[in-house]
Parts: C-alpha cells; sequence; structure tokens
C-alpha cells in the first residue's frame, strides 16, 4: 500500500515535456544567424517579389507586427510565391558553420527524463542542420517544422504579383481604420494560438504539463493556450514569462526539479526491491 502511494505522488511529475524553440535559443542571439536571416528575407522581397528596396525594411516590420512572420504576412497582402524557393533563398544561404557543437546542451537535453520536442517556424531543412551542427541529432522526440503545419508547399498556379492587387499595409498602419478587415494569412505559424493547438494535438502534449521556451512573443501566445514558460536569452522577466534564463546552459540550475523523476525512478526501483525483499522473507 506505501509502494502505491509513493508510485501515485512519483508520477504526477508538474512536468511531462519541453517544447523547444530552435533560432535564438538553442543557440545564442550572438551567433548573427538572426540578422543574416533578416538580410536574406529583404533581398528576397527585393529580388523576387519586385518590392521597391526603400518600403521593405517598414514593410517586415509591420507585417511581422500583425501576422507573426515576415512570410505569413506577405502571404496575407497577397504576394504570391513558392514556400520551397522562399526557405532556400532565406535559410539556404546562411552561415551555418558560425554554429559550433554544443556537448553541454546535449548531455542537459538527453538527461532530462521528460519528452523533448521541438517546434520551429523554420522549415525542415534548416531545423535539421541547426540540429546537427550544434551535435544534438537523437535528441527530441519530434521535431515540428514549416511543412508540418502547412503540408501543401507549393502554390498551384504562380501569379504575377505586378497583376494582382497587393493590401497596402504600410498606410494602413500608418491610418488604422477598424472599418477595414485585414487579410488574412494561409500561413500557419506562431505565434497563432490555433498552430499551438494543432500543434497539441498532433504530438499528444498537454500544456498544463509542458514547458516551452521561445522568443518572448511566441512565448506570451503559449502562455494564454496554458503553457509554462521559459524565455532563453535574457534574466530579464516580462508579462507572460514564467522563467528567464540568459543562457540555454543554465536550464538546470533554474529548473532542477525537471530532474526529479530520476531521483523518483531510483526511489521508485529502492522502493519494489525492499518490498521484493520483505516478501520473500
Amino acid at each position: 500500500m506505501a509502494y502505491e502511494e509513493h508510485f501515485q505522488q512519483t508520477s504526477e511529475a508538474k512536468y511531462d515535456c519541453l517544447l523547444f524553440d530552435i533560432d535564438d535559443t538553442l543557440y545564442p542571439l550572438s551567433s548573427g544567424l538572426a540578422m543574416e536571416v533578416k538580410k536574406n528575407i529583404q533581398e528576397y522581397m527585393v529580388q523576387k517579389l519586385g518590392i521597391e528596396e526603400d518600403k521593405v525594411q517598414e514593410l517586415c516590420l509591420s507585417l511581422y507586427k500583425i501576422y507573426g512572420t515576415t512570410m505569413a504576412g506577405l502571404k496575407a497582402v497577397g504576394y504570391d510565391f513558392d514556400y520551397d524557393d522562399f526557405h532556400r533563398f532565406v535559410h539556404g544561404r546562411l552561415p551555418y558553420s558560425t554554429l559550433k557543437p554544443d556537448p553541454i546542451l546535449r548531455n542537459i537535453i538527453l538527461s532530462l527524463p521528460i519528452r523533448k520536442v521541438v517546434f520551429t517556424n523554420a522549415d525542415k531543412a534548416h531545423a535539421a542542420k541547426i540540429i546537427a551542427r550544434l551535435g544534438l541529432e537523437g535528441c527530441f522526440e519530434k521535431i515540428i517544422s514549416f511543412e508540418t503545419l502547412n503540408p501543401i508547399t507549393k502554390t498551384e498556379s504562380p501569379v504575377d504579383t505586378k497583376t494582382r492587387e497587393i493590401f497596402d499595409i504600410i498606410s494602413y498602419m500608418a491610418n488604422p481604420d477598424s472599418s477595414i478587415e485585414l487579410p488574412k494569412t494561409s500561413v500557419v505559424c506562431k505565434p497563432s494560438e490555433g498552430a499551438f493547438e494543432q500543434v497539441f494535438k498532433m504530438a499528444n502534449i498537454n500544456p498544463k504539463k509542458t514547458l516551452f521556451d521561445d522568443s518572448i512573443r511566441n512565448i506570451q501566445t503559449g502562455k494564454r493556450v496554458g503553457l509554462h514558460t521559459v524565455w532563453v536569452g535574457t534574466s530579464h522577466r516580462e508579462e507572460g514569462v514564467d522563467i528567464a534564463l540568459e543562457h540555454i546552459h543554465n536550464i538546470r540550475e533554474a529548473l532542477p526539479q525537471l530532474w526529479d523523476a530520476v531521483d523518483d525512478k531510483a526511489e521508485e526501483i529502492r522502493t519494489r526491491q525492499k518490498v521484493a525483499i520483505e516478501t520473500i522473507a
């Protein structure tokens, strides 16, 4: 009876899953990859979509604020392009060689006695390259990428954006009008609550027992849908942030309870052995 009560207590762990982002989380912002991504997105907009160079920076900011990612916003306001082409242009030219294997992080992740799942807005090729460069292959149960949530990755019939009407999001942001309905995006991604709900279903995740680390905007949505949140890259907490870490390496010091299950499992084995010995005696 005592063993059954002990087992019930240890099986009710506070967390049973850690939901990781990849970019600027598994590796630091100081790597410079984020700036390269931003530059490549802006070049894509000029070279591939024909957007005037002097409008690109403001357009990126407006789209990001409203739609969560520039890609999602470009689709919403009327630009037609191939998702794979976008990802190849934006991520295919990144200096991945700046990232080095991180054996400390690998050991931390592998030692976690709970589920580990990646949830990224990036394409699967980018996610795989980052994980490989960091030496984190085999650390995660599942990698949920852009393609996972957006399985149809190619437009059916390319359309010349010069012949179709593009919603002027910059003018709208300068003079917001509540009578105007903003166009919706076909892209499913963070920070949309719908994207989180899809991930919970496909990965069988209970948000109330899951830790989630990401950028501040995605974290705030994560908090609204019930996740426990970790902001990596700063020790400063903001609204929606449960725990703030300067570096992902600090997770063991900040959340030692994640490893309690290891100790509990050892205690469970000892208890079973004790019960078996007493029964035999």
